[in-house]
């Protein structure tokens, strides 16, 4: 017996976004590549952070006249994200190092296709039109009444 996905709203989020990307990125290629982007904008974000915390901890340091009130983030907080962050950029080198392995992986332009037919049968669109139709059938079956149709 197969165990339901969760429904909480957090994990339909991830399922939608999900299959969103197996459908606007449907071939071995197009994962590598916005994979990689993924991972190069994470890195980027993270390290322009970490480029702007050490900097207003150095200027904290020197101005050591600021008062509390014009401090909107604590020096000790400053201090735990930056050891964070350490650790978090660390994570990022490494999977940017397995990522260069997968892209030395090349597929043919049959086995691309092949990407894209399981690519739909994963994630189908949900705004097609046929599935529109078959969804407004199912809630309205005796066994799944629709809302408006309960006596």
């Amino acid at each position: 017996m197969t165990e339901e996905p969760c429904q909480c709203s957090d994990c339909k989020r991830f399922y939608e976004e999900h299959d969103r990307l197996i459908r606007e990125f449907p071939t071995f290629r197009q994962q590598q590549e916005l994979n990689w982007a993924s991972v190069q904008s994470f890195r980027t974000l993270c390290s322009k952070v970490t480029n702007e915390l050490q900097k207003k901890l150095s200027e904290t340091e020197s101005n050591k006249d600021i008062s509390s009130e014009e401090k909107y983030i604590s020096d000790e907080e400053i201090t735990e994200a930056l050891d964070e962050l350490e650790s978090v950029n660390a994570y990022l080198y490494s999977i940017e190092a397995l990522m260069e392995r997968i892209f030395d992986t090349k597929f043919s332009n049959n086995i691309e296709l092949k990407f894209k037919e399981i690519a739909n049968e994963l994630a189908p669109d949900p705004l097609n039109v046929d599935r529109l139709i078959l969804n407004r059938l199912f809630h309205q079956t005796p066994d799944f009444p629709d809302k408006k149709n309960l006596n």
